[in-house]
């Protein structure tokens, strides 16, 4: 379900965008002025996309000897990123200067946002409270500013809040574009000045300008409720550089979480005054060939792009992809007048995070003991917690929630209704009178026998960070084609297929299915196979094939599947992110919506006959 991670900006990029992948080639092109010496180099280090991976990633499973660290996954961690960039901070700014390199050096430390995520290791943080496991290892990592991604809003503005809170006015958040006035809990750090437009960084007694961007598509990613969020990003940038200039400060790097490298790219010909992009959100792996990456990567391009600016300026733009696994690292050599006249290409790269092979760190022991043991530990305790107990066996086999109705997809389909009417006031949008959840996205693929169910058989069976959305007017022609969408595979087993809540209805496999375009949810040929479609309240939507007129119904899902995924045609009808996961969904509707008890007659095994398939 995080299949549809990347979201290209929907702005006026196109054109941009065909200029800048023209010179998107990994060799530095030939600068202005390269053959003068450089006055100062800069060390720009950055990660981006952490997203909660505190304990590390496998890899392929390639074995480079053993861990030097005892840690179960090889790559990545806090506590090895923390020991890492520690290093590499030491090798930018002591000792003899690199060749080609100036005498006066400096370093700064930047997060490019989505510093957590929904899953077993955050809900350790949400147990914890402030301050959270990731602002822990965010704080001894020691990032000098971290720019605010999408995934910050997930649970909503007061869970950031909470997240900015475990720093004690440590840590600057940076974004330009967001308008925080209507979340009070998070413009109270926008005036005692935590969270920023800009900042200026101080190394080496030289200032360098930080701006943040964050991407328009917020609203319909997460769930920032009252936050405003602007799409003039070259706009903002160019006036944030105007202003930094005029104060003397001749350097600025901007870091833009915009889920894609080239919708960074595409906004470098709109930009004036900016040396250098880091862009995040998009998870794009780049490097060279002498880059060493963790077994099972592959590069997708090299490390550095370029892009021209509106001023003809080549502009390094530079990413890495996240859960810890790599340091990005961008070395800029800058003249007497804070022109760039060349990188390092050497030391300019991603620097993987491993515990194994010639370049193994051992983490930290603090991070270890302060982050990683505890949250170790709370995910084996979630095997051990019982949130509910169920009389029948719940069936979430994979080609079962697929093809057919089952106990376990109704129950889901459930959590998620009952979700959106329990956040609905609170989100300002119409309790949902149904709700609809995509086969592929129960993913347990077992039946989970009758007894207890445990907190971690929630994550297995919603294992992803995709939230419960409401769209408050679904017209009934097109509740009708998402039905049609469900059903569209039959009797083959496909991920679109969906478990409902809230409703009847009845199909027919021998009529005409729908179509849509490949790699979209826009349809090519209207489906006809949904016979009949009836609400839990008696209201008929659909009558022996015809839709019957009537009000819009408001109905659940979760965001994947709202953006269209698996090609569901909701097309452009508006949602909103209620600021609770699938599984915190599913997890609540266990122990609080049915008083922690799955009982035979509300779930038998087969389902109570809301999909009934004909012909």
């Amino acid at each position: 379900m995080r299949s549809l991670r990347k979201h290209p900006l929907r702005v006026a990029v196109t054109a941009a965008l065909a200029g800048a992948l023209a010179v998107t080639a990994s060799g530095a092109p030939a600068a202005a002025g390269a053959h003068r010496h450089p006055a100062f180099t800069l060390s720009v280090h950055f990660t981006n996309d952490m997203e909660s991976a505190l304990l590390g990633v496998a890899g392929d499973g390639t074995d480079e000897g053993s861990i030097t660290d005892g840690g179960a996954n090889p790559y990545g961690s806090a506590s090895r990123t923390k020991t890492l960039v520690d290093q590499l901070r030491k090798e930018a700014t002591t000792g003899k200067p690199a060749r080609g390199q100036a005498g006066r050096r400096g370093e700064i430390t930047l997060s490019g946002g989505d510093n957590f995520l929904a899953g077993p290791e955050f809900s350790a943080s949400l147990e914890r409270g402030v301050p959270f496991y990731d602002a822990i290892a965010v704080d001894e990592i020691g990032y000098d500013a971290s720019i605010i991604g999408n995934h910050e809003f997930d649970f909503g503005p007061e869970v950031f809040g909470q997240f900015v809170e475990s720093f004690g006015g440590s840590l600057d958040f940076v974004s330009a574009n967001l308008d925080f006035s209507g979340e009070p809990v998070l413009d109270a750090y926008v005036d005692d000045g935590t969270i920023v437009s800009s900042k200026v960084l101080r190394t080496a007694g030289q200032r360098i300008g930080v701006i943040g961007l964050t991407t328009p598509e917020l609203p319909a990613i997460s769930s920032p409720r009252d936050v405003a969020v602007s799409g003039d990003l070259a706009g903002i940038a160019n006036g944030l550089t105007e202003d930094l200039q005029r104060r003397g400060i001749d350097k600025v790097i901007l870091v833009s979480h915009l889920q894609d490298i080239d919708n960074e790219l595409a906004l470098v010909p709109q930009l004036s005054g900016v040396d250098a992009v880091v862009g995040a959100g998009g998870g794009e792996i780049l490097a060279g060939p002498a880059d060493r990456l963790i077994p099972g990567d592959t590069a997708e391009r090299g490390f550095p792009l370029y892009a021209d600016d509106a001023t003809g300026r080549s502009i390094p733009v530079v990413t890495t992809t996240g859960d810890y696994k790599y340091v990005g690292r961008l070395v800029l050599n800058f003249d007497r007048r804070g022109d760039v006249i060349g990188i390092d290409e050497r030391r300019t790269g991603p620097v993987r995070v491993s515990g194994v092979g010639p370049d193994a760190v051992a983490g930290d022991p603090r991070v270890r003991a302060e982050v990683e043991k505890p949250v170790a530990e709370h995910l084996e305790e979630l095997a051990e917690t019982v949130v509910a107990a169920s009389e029948v066996p719940l069936d979430g086999v994979r080609n079962e929630v697929r093809s057919r109705e089952t106990n376990l997809g109704d129950l889901v389909a459930d959590s998620l209704r009952w979700a959106g009417r329990q956040r609905a006031a609170e989100y300002g949008v119409t309790p949902p009178r149904v709700a609809i959840q995509n086969g592929g996205g129960i993913r347990n693929d077992s039946v989970l026998p009758a007894g207890d169910i445990t907190a971690l058989n929630t994550y297995e069976i919603a294992p992803f960070s995709n939230f419960v959305s409401v769209v408050p007017e679904v017209p009934r022609a097109t509740l009708r084609q998402l039905l049609e969408r469900g059903v569209a595979a039959s009797p083959n087993a496909a991920g679109a297929f969906m478990q409902v809540s809230g409703l009847e209805f009845t199909y027919d496999t021998t009529r005409t299915a729908q179509v849509v375009e490949e790699g979209t949810s826009t349809i090519v040929t209207p489906g006809e196979r949904v016979r009949d479609v009836v609400l839990d309240d008696g209201t008929v939507v659909v009558s022996e094939g015809t839709v019957v007129e009537g009000p819009p119904v408001s109905l659940a899902t979760n965001d994947f599947s709202a953006r269209g995924g698996d090609g569901y045609p909701f097309g452009d009808l508006p949602f909103t992110p209620v600021g609770t996961t699938y599984q915190q969904a599913l997890e609540g509707y266990l122990g609080e919506g049915l008083s922690g008890t799955v009982t035979a007659e509300r779930y038998p095994v087969g389902g109570t006959g809301r999909i009934t398939a004909v012909g």
